[in-house]
């Protein structure tokens, strides 16, 4: 596992290739496997390789989602919102496990974020998801998840870099 998270880096540019239908159940499974509070599992998971929608996806918010347009594959991760009040940290959880899943099979990532940020001035960008692809009103949208095989090349984050001044043993 470490040598995954060592690995793993956002990726924003995705060659034009498919993911393979295994490759893509895998994933599924991957995301049905998360662990969740109380195994309550609010999340739902839309899986989007259409074109169109994921040019429309792209479009979801200001800045920080046009990578998606050049992925073959999005994952929407949503969750009803009446079924669990910690449903944040349940789809956090599930996301991370596809990125690091999809990392172990080939894949790049990036996750945009779409919880609390805005399409244009009047619309959210989780408005404007719902409104795209059908999401009834009790369910939130957390982010979506561009994967893809990676078309750029990042190194990983030398140990050196890291932030070890975040870490603090027996109290802050």
């Amino acid at each position: 596992m470490i040598e995954l998270l060592r690995k793993r880096r956002s990726v924003r540019k995705f060659k034009e290739k498919s993911i393979e239908s295994e490759k893509i159940e895998i994933l599924k499974e991957a995301v049905l496997r998360a662990p969740t509070s109380r195994n309550i599992m609010p999340w739902e998971f839309i899986f989007v390789t259409d074109k169109d929608k994921l040019k429309k996806l792209s479009e979801a918010k200001q800045h920080g989602s046009a990578f998606v347009a050049g992925a073959p594959l999005a994952v929407v991760v949503c969750a009803d919102t009446d079924r669990s009040d910690v449903w944040v940290e349940d789809c956090s959880i599930a996301s991370i496990i596809l990125q690091l899943t999809g990392l172990e099979h080939g894949l790049g990532s990036c996750w945009a974020q779409i919880r609390n940020r805005k399409h244009n001035e009047s619309e959210s960008a989780e408005e404007y998801i719902k409104n795209l692809l059908g999401i009834p009103e009790h369910f939130a949208v957390e982010n979506i998840i561009a994967l893809g095989y990676p078309d750029e090349e990042k190194e990983p984050v030398p140990y050196s870099a890291l932030s070890l001044e975040k870490i603090h043993m027996q109290k802050f």
